[in-house]
């Protein structure tokens, strides 16, 4: 059954995580979100979501993970992965929580470009999971909680 989320209303409370459904490692990754870490967290590939309803470009899409809150908030890259955490078995709430202090807040946004910016070398990883060639910089929605 494929569960369709083209507008804000159908997200669900705990979120929506957009993966990029051509990368094996993203795959992982999803996968061992959903059977390991137990998160209540949905997740959509994004190339199979209408990301105009959310404010966001292919592009976008294909550069980090986003998620996509029930109020039409949208978080990035490390941002997306400790609000995911968050949703899961307690182990992971708590790294989600540490996640998202201050100082460990800019770590995990590191941490999460330098693993963006290489995971076609990781395990899963093949050579449509790299990229584009221009260097991976911090976005301005990492600065909080975009609205589209």
């Amino acid at each position: 059954m494929r569960i369709e989320y083209s507008r804000i209303g159908d997200v669900p409370e705990s979120g929506l995580f957009l993966y990029d459904h051509d990368c094996g490692f993203c795959q992982r990754v999803v996968t061992f979100a959903r059977e390991r870490l137990r998160t209540r967290t949905a997740f959509a590939a994004w190339q199979r979501t209408d990301l105009s309803r959310f404010g966001l470009t292919p592009t976008q899409a294909d550069n980090r993970a986003w998620v996509v809150l029930p109020d039409g908030g949208l978080l990035s890259g490390g941002d997306a992965i400790a609000h995911v955490l968050l949703h899961g078995y307690l182990p992971g709430r708590l790294l989600g929580r540490a996640m998202r202090l201050p100082l460990l807040r800019v770590a995990n946004r590191a941490a999460y470009r330098w693993v963006a910016a290489r995971r076609h070398r990781l395990p899963g990883g093949t050579a449509s999971c790299a990229l584009p060639s221009a260097p991976l910089r911090k976005p301005p929605e990492e600065l909080g909680t975009m609205r589209p």
